[in-house]
Order: structure tokens, then C-alpha cells, then sequence
């Protein structure tokens, strides 16, 4: 069934349209959306990615990165963490909400991609990320006690009527690196790249729940807690994938430079939003 949305932003559109059950017009909307905007971002970033030698190569890049990320705090991320008031921290969670809720979802069309070794790894992560089992402890029903705690709606459904264009786009990407990019390599970048910047990522937010008194900010404190495993478990996915068949760095970098722009962009636009807006 085509879902009818708001055709005035295409990522709304995008999104919506990843959570539906496609007939074959919209899966066409969807596949024609993504070569507007992503597969030429995905193209530029491959183009010029550094000629890796070695997997080992790529990993040490990675860190480096990722250690002058967490040296460089944006502005925007120091005012979270310090300044924002309750309210402000508030229309920041409303536009994560289309994440938080359905954390992780987006991911699940990549495990029949990964030959057995590979997928074991990613499948750790997922499993940690869905609770173990425990429908209390899946980080979804972690946003959802935050949101209760700060009196904000808990539908999904509310938030897709308010986001910004950069916070859809943030999962619009794990979709099409899931399920759509033409190698696993492009989804193994990114995740092991997001699963390693959440650990100076998240700290902003969980410094703004402790400084505002918000109890219920353990979707932040258990992706600090939890994310290092991650992240090895994600270095050893692209370890064992290379010990499967030979492997493509580039598309393994270009995950990691598309993961790295969106999500800046979304925190960026976010906290722009919260102070205008509140």
C-alpha cells in the first residue's frame, strides 16, 4: 500500500515510505530518492578515499578520526552538554525520536548480506541493542521512559509530523546502507563508525539528562556503557568478512565519512532548532 505523506520533504517522504511494506510504485519512490541524494554522496566520498593498503590501514585512519572528533567538540554539542535549558533539551530529544523509537530496525536487512562470521558479529550488536530479550532494556523502550519522563508524546507518529530533513536522513541512511548499497562494505563502515563515536557522542546528552536532573537518561549511559564492546565487535565483522573474500576499503571508508556528515548534521540542525525555537 503506497503511504500518503507530506510531499514537501523528500526525506519525510523517504522515510515514511522505509517503514511501510512497499508496493512496487513506492519501492520505485524509494530507490529514486536515494540516487537523488545519497548514491552521489556515497560516489564522491568513494572517488576520493584514501588508497588503503590494508585493512589495518583503514582501522588506524578510523581511529584517528575519531580521536580528532572527540578532540574537536562542535559548539553546538559543548551547549547541549552545558547550557541548554529543560525545554531545549527537550525539542532535541523530539527530533532523535525518529531514531530512538525504532533504534536499530533499520539495520536488520544487512544480516542475509554478511556471509556467517561476519553476520555473528553484526548480530551481537543487534541483539544488545533489542534488549537481550528483555523488552524493558530495548533501547527503543529506553527512549520511550525518557519521553514519559519529560511529558512528551510517545508516537512514533507524532514526531514524523515535526522533524527536521536531518534527522530522517540520519535513518534514512541505515536503510539504504542495509538493504540497498550495492556492497555490505558501505554498512559495516558506517557502523563500526557509529558504534565508536557514540562514545564521545553520547556524552553531551548524558551530561545535559545528569545537569537538568532527568532520571530516566539510561538510553544515553547504556550506549556509553555498552558501545566499546560494539565497536570491536564491528572491527571483528570487517575482519572476518576480508577472511571471507576479498573486501573493498573504500566502500568500507565511504560508510564511515557518510555516517561521520549525516550525523553531524543532524546534531547540528537539532540544537539550531532548540534554540530558536525555545
Amino acid at each position: 500500500m503506497t503511504p500518503v505523506v507530506d510531499a514537501t520533504s523528500a526525506q519525510r517522504t523517504l522515510y515514511v515510505a522505509n517503514r511501510s511494506v512497499p508496493d512496487a510504485a513506492t519501492y520505485a519512490e524509494i530507490v529514486a530518492l536515494e540516487r537523488e541524494w545519497i548514491v552521489p554522496r556515497a560516489t564522491e566520498i568513494e572517488h576520493r578515499a584514501p588508497p588503503f593498503t590494508s585493512r589495518q590501514e583503514l582501522v588506524a585512519t578510523l581511529r584517528q578520526l575519531l580521536r580528532c572528533e572527540e578532540a574537536d567538540t562542535p559548539e553546538c554539542v559543548r551547549y547541549l552538554a552545558e547550557q541548554a535549558t529543560l525545554e531545549q533539551f527537550k525539542v532535541v530529544v523530539a527530533e532523535f525520536a525518529v531514531d530512538g523509537l525504532v533504534e536499530s530496525q533499520s539495520h536488520l536487512p544487512i544480516i542475509p548480506r554478511l556471509p556467517a562470521k561476519s553476520r555473528m558479529a553484526v548480530f551481537r550488536v543487534l541483539i544488545d541493542e533489542f534488549g537481550c530479550g528483555n523488552t524493558e532494556q530495548e533501547h527503543a523502550a529506553l527512549y520511550r521512559k525518557l519521553l514519559t519522563e519529560l511529558g512528551m508524546p510517545t508516537e512514533l507518529e507524532h514526531y514524523i509530523t515535526t522533524a527536521n530533513d536531518e534527522s530522517f536522513a540520519y535513518v534514512n541512511l541505515f536503510h539504504w546502507l542495509a538493504a540497498r548499497a550495492s556492497a555490505p562494505e558501505y554498512f559495516l563502515g558506517a557502523y563500526a563508525y557509529f558504534e565508536s563515536s557514540v562514545l564521545y557522542a553520547f556524552k553531551s546528552f548524558a551530561a545535559a539528562s545528569t545537569r537538568l536532573g532527568i532520571r530516566n537518561g539510561q538510553y544515553y549511559t547504556e550506549h556509553l556503557y555498552i558501545d566499546a564492546f560494539h565497536s570491536h565487535q564491528m572491527l571483528e565483522s570487517i575482519k572476518a568478512l576480508e577472511e571471507e573474500r576479498p573486501i573493498d576499503l573504500s566502500k568500507v571508508w565511504t560508510g564511515v565519512e557518510l555516517t561521520s556528515t549525516t550525523a553531524a548534521e543532524a546534531t547540528e540542525a537539532a540544537v539550531a532548532k532548540a534554540r530558536r525555537t525555545a
